[in-house]
């Protein structure tokens, strides 16, 4: 038989029948640790934290979503892009972009400082920035996103890991944004893939985890032991709800890439817009890079408003079906304000430095009708 869809293989994974009962959907091993056969002697599941039926299931999905010969599910996404981290050592140095998201800015200049990670924010899309850094200070990895949150910012993910191999450098990318199936960084030769899972790969917002998928099995062991070590591991009904969101990825992410394009169409017309970032408008500088590297262009939608904070918080508290509130990639459509929001911990100096000011407003477009979705956005502009 022919190599199989993406959707098709989701589907199939995540159905697969129980050989014992015959249950079409996997259960739930609501279990934290397993009978063994004798002292010393281990079958293939020991405890929960170490690993666990449900969440070897959802694993092999994801393992599949990205092509990867390894996946792990994690708590968080912070808890993935801990043990990527956790593979480098005190005096190891990171190269990364200067408009991530505002969590992992935070856990850099925190957390990965204290432990004697060092590192660098430049403008990791241009070539000659990247290898003047890398130049510059031995580097250990480096860590980027495209597209990048809240700006949609993309990066050219065959050069960063061409340039990065020339400087002998891991390199791993934050893919929320896109999701497995409209972009596979493993494919374009990236090291480590992570995820927030919360977000379009489980679509519902209704959990909080994380994934890694890599195509490096000397590295998979280390992490994986860093995951069982630190405790970074979810439970059997968060996977058992990621199992279930993942069988309609595929169904879901072009919902959202169709409304999204409708959506930045249309904002780009009207008169109260400064500017509206989204790849997939012919108009954007990115738009031909995104033709190249993704197989769609995504359900998020960040613009400007010709408006002062004032101004722009009447819009966002006067949406109707657009939920104020952190987060993406569900099924239902949010709006925020990544100033005060999802960024709020960047120093404003910084913030302003690279493009996130008090009037960008970043959407996360759902699957509802966009035509209902424009005519929320367009009695709230009316507010402005």
């Amino acid at each position: 038989m022919s190599k199989r869809s993406l959707d098709t293989e989701l589907v199939f994974l995540g159905t697969r029948p129980c050989p014992q009962t015959g249950a079409v959907c996997p259960p739930i091993y609501q279990s934290s640790t397993f009978a063994q056969e004798a002292p010393g002697v281990y079958r293939e599941f020991d405890y929960t934290r170490t690993d666990n039926p449900t969440r070897s299931v959802l694993q092999g999905m994801l393992a599949a979503a990205e092509n990867a010969k390894h996946a792990l599910a994690f708590a968080s996404g912070m808890g993935a892009i801990d043990c990527i981290f956790g593979l480098l050592n005190a005096g190891d140095h990171v190269v990364t972009g200067d408009d991530i998201y505002g969590g992992t800015y935070r856990y850099l200049t925190d957390i990965a400082k204290t432990r004697g990670v060092t590192f660098e924010f430049i403008k990791i899309g241009d070539e000659a920035t990247l290898r003047e850094a890398l130049a510059r200070t031995k580097t250990k990895m480096v860590w980027f996103e495209s597209p990048t949150n809240p700006l949609l910012n993309l990066v050219d993910i065959e050069m960063v890991v061409r340039v990065s191999r020339e400087f002998g450098c891991w390199t791993a990318i934050d893919n929320t944004f896109m999701s497995s199936y409209f972009q596979k960084p493993l494919d374009l030769g990236v090291d480590f893939v992570m995820h927030s899972m919360t977000k379009y790969l489980n679509g519902h917002s209704d959990v909080i985890m994380g994934a890694v998928m890599t195509n490096r099995t000397d590295c998979y062991e280390r992490l994986k032991f860093v995951q069982n070590a630190v405790g970074a591991t979810c439970s059997p009904f968060d996977c058992f709800l990621a199992i279930r969101g993942m069988k309609t990825l595929g169904v879901r992410m072009r919902a959202h890439a169709e409304n999204a394009l409708k959506v930045a169409q249309w904002l780009e017309g009207h008169e109260k817009i400064e500017q509206v970032l989204y790849p997939g408008l012919v108009s954007s500088p990115h738009h031909e890079l995104a033709k190249r590297q993704m197989s769609g262009f995504g359900g998020m939608v960040s613009f400007y408003l010709k408006a002062d904070l004032e101004g722009t918080k009447r819009f966002l508290t006067g949406t109707e079906l657009f939920t104020l509130a952190v987060s993406l990639g569900g099924v239902e459509s949010l709006i925020e304000q990544p100033a005060t929001m999802t960024h709020f911990e960047m120093p404003k100096e910084v913030r302003e430095s690279v493009g996130i000011g008090d009037n960008l407003v970043r959407a996360s477009i759902g699957i509802e009708d966009a035509d209902d979705l424009i005519a929320d956005l367009d009695q709230a502009l009316a507010k402005i």
